[in-house]
């Protein structure tokens, strides 16, 4: 364990202090991602931040308990990660369809900043909707258009609010969204509960005779503009589930061929099963097909073991530009006290990310 904490140490090193942050772009043979100054290779390699040990979303306790945010943040860069992905929940931002939550801006604000004295670059994901509670009920009763118009006027406000931030790595337009199939209308925009938490969102009801991948685009296109009009540097993508590629069987209508014109990079979330890392390579083939960086950017031995999953991170390698796992705000020591399994699960996990980082970020210069 005592190399485990040496390797941490040393990663820390090579990453950025806040003072030397750079911006980041896509790489001229569009395969990864340099900085833009130095222009040295950049390996996206971190963790998503999505939640905490109780459940809890960043906007429940950022208020009250800012130190613990604050050691979370400083525990993940010791950890050796450069990336941090943050979930921002729709209705913490938006008091009305048109105006924006000053609070909550504000409070990124804060989180940009921290994001900045530890040298942590942030994947900035929107339009969260995980506690279904939470959702206001004006914009569940909001129609396609008046859904889309206020997700603009979210990602307005957000870019305005990260703009100048050196700190950004990317906005993620939203966690695994899903184009309605069928020529029945559907009821709900939020897809199944998993773990508490609603994470697959519905971009429409009815599809109302147009091809689900146009609508995807057109979708994406929208709020990447809108993000463009007060940030033209950072970098665009959004979340796809595995099972986006235009394949028979389950889609989400989300084609990566198809709508990534305007997306700098593609992110996609793979979970490795047991005895079938093959397969998961295959996904990920298709999506680098694109002939775009593709980022892991949900990673976790949710469906194999931690040994399973570092081999098919080293496999990865050839297709994927960077890999970003989950962090919950419990330490090693706070996980090996704990006995269930996902402290165990977790507990692997941070042990492998620890163990690989040297090796995926060792020939990166400082």
């Amino acid at each position: 364990m005592m190399s485990l904490l040496v390797t941490a140490v040393v990663l820390a090193c090579q990453l950025p202090a806040s003072s030397s942050l750079e911006g980041i772009r896509v790489s001229n043979d569009r395969k990864g991602f340099v900085l833009v100054e130095s222009g040295k290779a950049f390996t996206p390699w971190g963790f998503n931040y999505d939640h905490d040990g109780k459940g809890r979303l960043i906007e429940d306790y950022w208020d009250d308990e800012w130190p613990v945010v604050v050691a979370d943040f400083r525990e993940m860069r010791e950890l050796g990660a450069n990336v941090v992905r943050i979930h921002l929940q729709f209705g913490a931002f938006m008091e009305t369809a048109t105006e924006p939550r000053q609070h909550s801006l504000d409070r990124l604000a804060r989180l940009i900043k921290l994001a900045e004295e530890t040298g942590l670059y942030l994947d900035v994901t929107g339009l969260g909707c995980y506690h279904k509670q939470d959702v206001p009920v004006w914009y569940d009763q909001l129609d396609e258009a008046g859904r889309w118009q206020a997700q603009v006027v979210f990602w307005e406000a957000v870019a305005k609010t990260c703009a100048n931030s050196p700190a950004i790595f990317c906005y993620d337009l939203m966690n695994e969204p899903v184009v309605h199939g069928g020529n029945k209308p559907g009821t709900d925009w939020l897809g199944p509960g998993f773990a508490g938490k609603h994470f697959v969102q519905y971009i429409t009801l009815d599809r109302a005779g147009r091809e689900r991948a146009d609508i995807a685009k057109q979708w994406v296109d929208t709020l990447v503009a809108a993000i463009r009009k007060h940030d033209k540097r950072h970098l665009i993508t959004v979340g796809l589930v595995p099972w986006s590629l235009d394949r028979p069987g389950l889609t989400s209508g989300f084609v990566p061929a198809k709508i990534s014109e305007n997306l700098d990079f593609i992110a996609v979330h793979i979970y490795p099963e047991r005895d079938k890392e093959d397969d998961a390579l295959e996904t990920l083939e298709g999506f680098a097909a694109v002939g775009k960086p593709v980022v892991i950017e949900e990673i976790f031995p949710l469906k194999c073991s931690a040994e399973e999953l570092g081999r098919f991170i080293a496999r990865s390698r050839p297709q994927a530009a960077g890999w970003i796992g989950f962090y919950w705000g419990q330490s090693l020591d706070e996980l090996r006290s704990e006995q269930s399994l996902r402290a165990s699960l977790t507990r692997g996990w941070l042990v492998l990310f620890a163990k690989m980082g040297s090796e995926i970020l060792g020939k990166q210069s400082p």
